[in-house]
């Protein structure tokens, strides 16, 4: 695995962001055992071990007795690097703390619920991709109208505007920011589109936002 990631101390990132999956799942959420949807934003870990970088192979997952798992998915978001310390701070205030953006890729198991953590889906070793580099804060205009495609050997797969986004890129630094205090280095992946897109062994995936760079990476086993 590489340690030559972008990443600094924590990546952060944001499920059931996108409006249009929020919408399909509101019968699910009213019932057991959500009772009802999220009114706060919904957080999970990339953990160190997942840490890995452009044009770096993504391993195929193993279940518990050594076996290849038959499926894995992979969601793409942009990557908000914090730029100096941020703690407590308003929506409106919130990106003057970032340094930069960068492309997150997310690969893991499907996702069967969102009711408790899913610590074996999301924690697989090299499985969270970041870069390809970190563009500064200055180039990007506005953050929340740009758009993340994914492409499965040369196939566009999903587009993801972030205009469809539940809540916006200042107002999720703001409210992580009373949750935890963000480093400079840190990331925060800040929305994928609801639809994983299924991936199997061999395959060339890019992950691309316009103005912020292509992460390109294979899947391991084939």
């Amino acid at each position: 695995m590489t340690t030559k990631t972008l990443v600094k101390s924590k990546l952060v990132c944001v499920a059931l962001n996108d409006k249009a999956q929020l919408a399909a799942l509101e019968d699910t959420f009213n019932q057991a055992p959500y009772k009802k949807p999220p009114t706060q934003p919904v957080l999970y870990y990339k953990p160190h071990n997942t840490w890995n970088v452009d044009d770096a192979e993504i391993e195929w997952a193993k279940d518990f007795d050594g076996q290849e798992v038959p499926e894995m998915v992979v969601g793409a978001s942009l990557g908000v690097v914090i730029g100096k310390e941020t703690c407590r701070v308003s929506a409106e205030e919130a990106l003057d703390y970032v340094g930069g953006y960068t492309v997150v890729a997310d690969y893991s198991l499907p996702e069967q619920n969102y009711y408790r953590p899913d610590i074996k889906g999301k924690c697989l070793d090299t499985t969270a991709p970041v870069g390809p580099e970190i563009v500064p804060a200055e180039k990007i205009s506005n953050s929340d109208e740009l758009t993340v495609t994914i492409r499965v050997n040369g196939q566009q797969k999903s587009e993801f505007q972030l205009a469809g986004m539940e809540r916006s890129v200042p107002e999720l630094i703001s409210t992580i920011s009373y949750i935890m205090t963000l480093q400079p280095g840190e990331i925060i992946a800040v929305g994928f589109a609801g639809e994983r897109v299924p991936v199997a062994q061999g395959d060339q995936v890019q992950a691309s936002i316009q103005g912020v760079g292509t992460l390109t990476n294979t899947l391991g086993g084939a």
